[in-house]
């Protein structure tokens, strides 16, 4: 019997495969755990279908967050922190805080999760950060940091 899975199933296939299994355990395995359906004309149609909305879906996510990416890479977001001698920072500016600064200023969601910082903002002055937006975007936000 030749199943369309509709989850991964371990040593037998992927979601939205379609493999040949014994009729028994297709029967008393796969369809009453709803882990896959029997590839009739009308699911492997329904499949399909699925398939192309899962594709336009994820193509607008990615115009997006380029969209997103673009608009981000204009901004500067400013941040004043307390700082000793030499413009050194007490600490270091957090993710956090980039979040919080941009929600104010820019009046634009960020996560706090996808901001990269390479290496600790200690220091005054002008600074890039990487912001993961989609898997294939990643986006540069200029934070620039002066004295409270």
């Amino acid at each position: 019997m030749e199943v369309v899975l509709m989850e991964d199933v371990k040593a037998l296939g992927k979601k939205g495969q379609i493999v040949k299994v014994n009729d028994g355990y297709a029967r008393n395995y796969i369809l009453p755990k709803k882990l896959g359906v029997e590839a009739t004309a009308k699911n492997l149609n329904d499949l399909k279908l699925k398939q192309a909305h899962d594709e336009k879906m994820a193509q607008e996510q990615l115009e997006a967050a380029r969209s997103f990416a673009a608009r981000l890479e204009s901004c500067t977001v400013e941040l004043a922190v307390k700082s000793g001698e030499g413009g050194k920072v007490f600490g270091s500016v957090s993710s956090k805080e980039i979040v919080a600064a941009a929600k104010e200023q820019l009046d634009m969601e960020l996560d706090k999760k996808k901001i990269q910082i390479q290496e600790p903002i200690k220091t005054l002055g002008t600074h890039e950060i990487l912001i993961r937006l989609h898997k294939d975007v990643t986006a540069k936000l200029k934070v620039h940091v002066t004295e409270k």
